[in-house]
């Protein structure tokens, strides 16, 4: 059985992820604008991963530019995990200021769009957890140049920074809102976002576990090595795990504070939330069609 194949039982144990997500009756203006700015920008062009594909299903009730704009971003993420996955060590040479590198030039380009009309606020969360991917990115590298495989108490915290924390902030400009600093701070919020983290995070390590094989940096990995599972077992694990946070997700949706807000602001934060919590059923829709884990 393929790896993305392993997370179809999900669908009926997570009542959430029953229904699958509707695609965006703009899929293929969509990805002729992926691939118009992925050209004009100097990347190459990827059809196989089909982020037009993700950002159409995740953005499917909102407009075409929306969503145009995340498959743009999770383009530029994956050529940057590719990156560092040829390089170890990617941050210091693609930033250096100098705009020479595409990814480099590519990034200025989508900053200018998406930052023009966010708070400084807004700007330095981004820019804070860009540098956590930075510094994540660089954690892995350490630890593969040592052999050395994470706990199952320290991986979670790992991964959401290698899986770039900043998609989810990229959420709010997207969709031309801002979620509050002062909400965002709270425990709620907080709890909304690292649980969606993980699923989509611990949902890649499954799928893409065939893939990475001898990569000590994946749940599963992680979990057969540190509890002594055989790797059937370490994946039905990993699933009981991506379960629960589904739950705790949901749970942390119910607890935001939505009454306490202005009208306007309660709404601009439904949207940004229920983007989130519809981020699971288009991620694993996606999973299951994307040529980027086989």
């Amino acid at each position: 059985m393929s790896s993305p194949s392993v997370l179809t039982p999900l669908i009926e144990r997570v009542p959430a992820l029953a229904a699958p997500c509707r695609m965006h009756r703009s899929v293929y203006a969509i990805e002729a604008a992926v691939i118009d700015w992925t050209r004009r920008t100097g990347l190459r062009v990827d059809r196989r991963a089909s982020c037009h594909r993700l950002a159409a299903r995740a953005f499917a009730e909102f407009d075409a530019g929306s969503a145009a704009l995340f498959a743009q971003w999770l383009t530029w993420l994956f050529h940057l995990d590719d990156q560092v996955d040829e390089e170890c060590q990617p941050y210091p040479r693609l930033f250096d200021g100098n705009g020479a590198h595409p990814l480099e030039a590519a990034f200025a380009d989508l900053w200018k769009i998406t930052s023009a009309a966010m708070s400084d606020d807004w700007r330095l969360r981004f820019a804070t957890n860009l540098q956590r991917h930075a510094d994540a990115c660089r954690t892995e590298a350490g630890n593969r140049a040592g052999a050395r495989v994470p706990s199952i108490e320290e991986y979670p915290l790992l991964r959401r920074g290698t899986a770039g924390p900043y998609l989810f902030d990229l959420v709010e400009p997207c969709l031309g809102v801002e979620v509050p600093p002062e909400l965002h701070a709270d425990e709620p919020w907080q709890a909304l976002v690292e649980s969606c983290a993980d699923v989509a995070a611990w949902c890649n390590d499954v799928a893409s576990l065939a893939k990475e094989r001898g990569d000590a940096h994946n749940f599963v990995v992680v979990a057969a090595h540190e509890l002594g599972l055989s790797p059937s077992q370490a994946m039905d694990w990993v699933l009981d795990r991506i379960v629960e946070r589904c739950a705790d997700m949901r749970a942390a949706a119910r607890r935001l504070p939505l009454e306490t807000l202005p009208p306007k602001t309660a709404r601009d934060v439904s949207k940004v939330a229920c983007a989130y919590l519809t981020s699971p059923r288009a991620h694993l829709d996606w999973i299951t069609e994307t040529e980027r884990y086989t």
